[in-house]
């Protein structure tokens, strides 16, 4: 089967300037379809995003939960490279759900405690209240946000957090320039803005 040969660029002049036009290609395969029939992708994914919405709860408890094993695991045998690895995912996955569930707030204080682990130097001498606090404040938001006095409680909990965090690490990193750099750049975490 021989390929045709594309339409020819067309270009007309003008006293101060050309006009070009591409050929469309895909122009003999484009069907027209009925106003009745007319589809909307943006309304079948909002219509598929709260039929989900149900389960999002049940995902970030999940979620909560597994950062709490992953912590249990630190405090049985220590702060070897499995447990961190697993209890930076694990906070990591609540950061980037949290919002899209419905859950800001968890994803707030989850981002705190990614960059606990990211930037301490020595994660052994990190005072186990920040971590504890952290935990327990991700698995607070998780279970107890139904309640409308509850976000904004969260809200100021996760800013506290990650204050106390901040100062933590920009105290150990005094030294270390290129963490202290990351560490004063404004959170990307969506809905985490003062």
């Amino acid at each position: 089967m021989a390929k045709q040969k594309a339409p020819a660029v067309e270009v007309t002049a003008y006293a101060n300037h050309h006009v070009i036009t591409q050929p469309n290609p895909l122009k003999k395969v484009l069907r027209h379809a009925d106003d009745k029939d007319l589809d909307d992708p943006v309304a079948r994914a909002e219509a598929a995003l709260a039929d989900l919405s149900g389960e999002f709860k049940s995902w970030m408890v999940v979620e909560a939960e597994r950062l709490s094993k992953a912590y249990a695991m630190i405090l049985e045998d220590g702060f070897h490279q499995e447990a961190c690895d697993e209890l930076f995912r694990a906070a990591h996955d609540i950061k980037g759900d949290a919002a899209t569930f419905g859950y800001p707030s968890a994803g707030a204080a989850a981002d705190s405690l990614c960059r606990i682990i990211e930037h301490a130097p020595d994660l052994d001498r990190v005072p186990p209240e920040l971590f504890t606090h952290h935990i327990n404040a991700v698995n607070a938001i998780v279970h107890d946000h139904t309640k409308l006095d509850s976000v904004t409680v969260a809200r100021q909990l996760s800013r506290k957090l990650r204050k106390v965090a901040d100062e933590y690490l920009i105290h150990v990193n005094r030294d270390r320039p290129e963490h202290l750099e990351a560490l004063l750049a404004p959170s990307i975490v969506p809905g985490d803005q003062p």
